[in-house]
């Protein structure tokens, strides 16, 4: 019975993540939640006693999808450079990503209403790529925690802006589909982060 439930809760959770991204929070309603996930109002209530309950184990869920799908540098290949570089290309071609981005914005909007959701999110799309590439430097170039965090807020921080700003506000295309990290190279302008990771990694 449990494995039942855990099904009805994966498909209530993957059924609100697209209706909040369509509608936004405050349109969403909980029959409107319940009718996409294909199940009743009663049983929404049941795994999730309200709609800030069920938000945020959505974020939870986007986490959970994020960070599998980012993956650590050490992922990336043997030369630690190399590493970086994709893993900065990878950062950047899942923030560009539209449902990414409509999330973002997503928790920008509620980020006064309900800070702990935009905390979370903040949590899992920035802060734990930064600490997984400053473990990663940390490890590989034998550099001072403050040190190898440093550098990777700094390559972070500059794959951010200004594409995604320019995405966020509109103003660049975001990718339509999702893109696999094989395509990298092609989706995303690595020069300019193999110039900054040059200048930066000692």
């Amino acid at each position: 019975m449990a494995k039942r439930g855990d099904e009805v809760r994966e498909r209530i959770l993957r059924a609100a993540k697209d209706v909040f991204l369509e509608m936004g929070f405050e349109r969403a309603s909980m029959d409107v939640l319940a009718a996409r996930a294909a199940t009743s109002k009663r049983t929404l209530y049941a795994h999730f006693e309200s709609k800030d309950k069920l938000f945020l184990a959505v974020v939870d869920l986007v986490r959970e999808l994020y960070l599998g799908s980012l993956k650590t540098p050490a992922d990336y290949g043997e030369d630690t450079a190399d590493a970086v570089v994709l893993f900065c290309g990878r950062f950047l071609q899942l923030l560009l990503y539209e449902p990414a981005l409509r999330t973002c914005r997503l928790g920008i909007a509620e980020a006064e209403r309900l800070p702990e959701a935009s905390a979370r999110y903040y949590d899992a799309i920035f802060s734990t790529a930064q600490a997984r590439l400053a473990a990663f430097l940390s490890e590989r170039r034998q550099l001072a925690a403050s040190a190898s965090a440093a550098i990777a807020g700094e390559l972070l921080g500059r794959m951010i802006y200004p594409r995604l700003i320019g995405a966020l506000l509109g103003v660049q295309e975001p990718f339509k589909e999702q893109h696999r990290e094989e395509s990298i190279a092609a989706d995303i302008d690595l020069a300019p982060i193999r110039s900054a990771v040059a200048t930066l990694l000692p």
